[in-house]
């Protein structure tokens, strides 16, 4: 429930706080001195748009303040905790839940839920959770057949079978869908499937691998230039090894014989004596290796003709694919995948129609499921709204719930109902849509009556009601104020009224008028005590001129 607002330099106010308790809350005021400025905070703090005129001429900034209780509602307390937004000591804290808003003179706004920065639409939601605001002129909204259904659904407490609906609709939309953008696909990628699957039909017999057409080009070459290869071998180890005269290793080994007689003579020759040692290994290992290279060459025209081949083959493949020979085998796979996307595609789309059908019957089965429940809570809204509309001075009115069921016309995600409240005002009068035969008067007291009737089922903590009474007056508003007050014992109700009849039923009532100070006008909101109550009431009562008569008229309503 809502404890405490807090608002600084808003509209006409400079600041103000109000503490709010438990049950009916009465807001009362002269005509002009903002009544409604604390909800117009209230709703700004909670996500409603702002813009730069709401801040007080002069002020660099607004700001509002809302503080909850929520230590009772856990869906919110799981909200703040999904969100990360719960106060470290929230178990301990009992304004456990604290909204701020504030908005520059030059319109940019800020949101805060428990100090974490958030944006707008978090509000909105979070706000959507703790308070239900019924203004002077819902009465229009209650023309429009989709506010009628959210009323009755309201009523009825439906949201777990809402929320099963509307899972079962998105779910059968989203399969249709996916449906018809795969007919699209297969229809506009059947020409391209045929090709691929030549494409890939060709690569799949060719068998491209990874760095083949480098190892091609390699041995191509080498297969191609056998002859020179052999004779550079057979001259290379004749001239190191196998030559009879003047041979590399005869020439290194003949110099080592001349130096070694001279080491003798000058020990400085030592260092080229191991040189030479070293050289004469080295040629021994060279020409080991190119004697066993020399033996490996083969001239094979058979092999020359296949490599030749398959180079070609890959030339050719690539020219085709408009790619470099060496990304053969990646478009190979390439291609694959796309053709194998295009199969699943088609393999998904004909096992489609069983999920289809799955999925409408599964809607269809929660749809009607609450069909059922909306068309018992239907017989309960009518007898409560008309036993209601007698109690409010329409003696003969008669309220109806006309809900007509067609999956196949009115699916959607709120159901299959097509749902429109029928009103009859007088005796004699046929039943219509409530548009049709309600005049300002009395549609103003049908939409109080199903507002009170269907807000206590919203499982929200605060009602707020915005001078819903405007239009009533006499015996109807005793009424008015005797429905807020039983809404009040299971709910906190916060109400606007003009109505002496509708604050004397409230639990405390709270008073706002309009001052000058400084040559500015502010607003301000004070909590009245009995006696103060008394004073208000007749005020309300009878004028600016207030009367003995009043003032008992005033005590008297308190006492009722």
């Amino acid at each position: 429930m809502l404890t405490q607002l807090n608002i600084r330099q808003f509209a006409i106010v400079d600041h103000l706080d109000i503490d709010f308790q438990k049950g009916m809350t009465a807001i009362t005021g002269e005509t002009g001195a903002g009544k409604s400025i604390a909800l117009d905070a209230l709703s700004l703090c909670l996500g409603a748009r702002s813009e730069s005129h709401m801040v007080r001429p002069g002020a660099s900034k607004a700001e509002i303040t809302a503080s909850f209780c929520v230590h009772q509602l856990p869906h919110v307390l799981q909200w703040l905790d999904e969100h990360d937004l719960l106060l470290d000591d929230a178990q301990d804290n009992e304004d456990n839940c604290i909204i701020r808003r504030t908005i520059s003179a030059e319109g940019r706004s800020k949101a805060f839920v428990n100090g974490a920065v958030v944006p707008v639409g978090t509000l909105k939601e979070l706000g959507r959770m703790l308070i239900s605001l019924h203004g002077q002129h819902e009465h229009h909204l209650l023309m429009k057949t989709d506010y009628q259904i959210q009323l009755l659904d309201q009523f009825a407490d439906h949201a777990p079978l809402l929320d099963a609906t509307r899972t079962a609709f998105q779910r059968w939309r989203h399969l249709i869908r996916e449906q018809r953008d795969l007919q699209q696909r297969v229809e506009q990628e059947n020409a391209r499937r045929q090709l691929l699957e030549y494409q890939v039909g060709e690569l799949d017999d060719f068998a491209p691998t990874a760095e083949e057409y480098e190892q091609l080009e390699s041995d191509h070459k080498r297969l191609a230039n056998a002859s020179t290869l052999v004779d550079d071998a057979q001259f290379s180890l004749g001239t190191l090894y196998d030559g009879e005269h003047n041979n590399a290793y005869h020439l290194i080994q003949a110099v080592k014989q001349r130096l070694e007689h001279s080491l003798s003579l000058d020990e400085r020759l030592a260092p080229v004596l191991e040189l030479l040692e070293s050289a004469s290994v080295q040629v021994e290992e060279a020409v080991h290796e190119l004697r066993h290279y020399h033996d490996g060459v083969e001239l094979d025209p058979e092999a020359l003709d296949q490599c030749e081949k398959r180079l070609s083959q890959t030339l050719q493949l690539a020219k085709k694919h408009q790619s470099a020979p060496s990304e053969l085998a990646q478009i190979h796979q390439q291609l694959k995948q796309e053709l194998s996307e295009i199969t699943a595609s088609e393999s998904r789309l004909a096992n489609l129609t069983p999920d289809i059908n799955s999925a409408w019957q599964a809607y269809e089965k929660a749809a009607q499921a609450l069909t059922q429940s909306r068309r018992s809570a239907a017989e309960k809204l009518e007898v409560q709204v008309t036993r209601s509309l007698h109690e409010l001075n329409i003696p003969d009115g008669e309220f109806v719930v006309r809900i007509e069921s067609d999956i196949d016309e009115h699916h959607s995600a709120q159901g299959q109902d097509f749902i429109q409240f029928l009103v009859s005002a007088n005796a004699g009068q046929p039943l219509q849509p409530i548009q049709k035969v309600a005049s300002g008067g009395e549609l103003s007291r049908i939409s109080l009556a199903i507002q009170v009737l269907t807000a206590g089922n919203g499982n929200l903590p605060t009602l707020i009601f915005d001078e819903v009474d405007v239009g009533v007056s006499g015996p109807t508003a005793a009424t008015v104020g005797k429905l807020l007050r039983s809404l009040g014992e299971q709910n906190q109700v916060l109400c606007v009224t003009h109505l002496p009849q509708v604050a004397a039923r409230a639990h405390q009532q709270l008073f706002v008028k309009k001052l000058k100070h400084d040559g500015k006008t502010l607003t301000t909101m004070e909590s009245l005590s009995d006696t103060h109550r008394v004073q208000e009431l007749a005020r309300l009562l009878g004028g600016d001129t207030i009367t003995e008569h009043a003032m008992a008229n005033a005590r008297e309503l308190l006492a009722g």
